[in-house]
């Protein structure tokens, strides 16, 4: 039984900082790409950064645009825990955020990972929301 559980939303003010956790089980964990994605109200699914399951040398992690030099992501391989470090956060960042598992896909495109979570080649969270004001 697969399940990525998302912990650390909460509210905070401009400009300050939280930590997402997703704890992962049921998967071999290391041999998938990891993903956090975002929806606010009213608003379409929003990638927000990916980490590739490679060995740490050869690791790559990518962001969004708007997220690049705020937001970190890091995993946890030993631990089976995904990390998203967020600061200088804006109102705008607010929004349910969720991990998501895949692989060998295009785990940076909240388009594909929604297909491959229909089609159960790929696994998500609950959610944790985080709010900015």
């Amino acid at each position: 039984h697969v399940q990525l559980v998302e912990s650390g939303g909460g509210s905070v003010q401009t400009g300050g900082s939280l930590r997402l956790s997703c704890a992962a089980s049921g998967i071999t964990f290391s041999r998938h790409d990891m993903s956090w994605v975002r929806q606010a109200p009213g608003k379409e699914v929003e990638w927000v950064a990916g980490i590739t399951s490679l060995p740490s040398l050869f690791r790559a992690a990518s962001y969004a645009d708007s997220m690049k030099g705020r937001f970190i992501i890091s995993r946890d391989n030993a631990k089976t825990i995904l990390y998203l470090e967020m600061n200088s956060l804006k109102p705008e960042d607010t929004a349910m955020y969720y991990c998501a598992a895949s692989v060998g896909g295009q785990y940076c495109s909240a388009p594909y990972l929604i297909r491959a979570q229909e089609k159960g080649t790929a696994y998500w969270g609950q959610g944790t929301q985080v709010t900015v004001s």
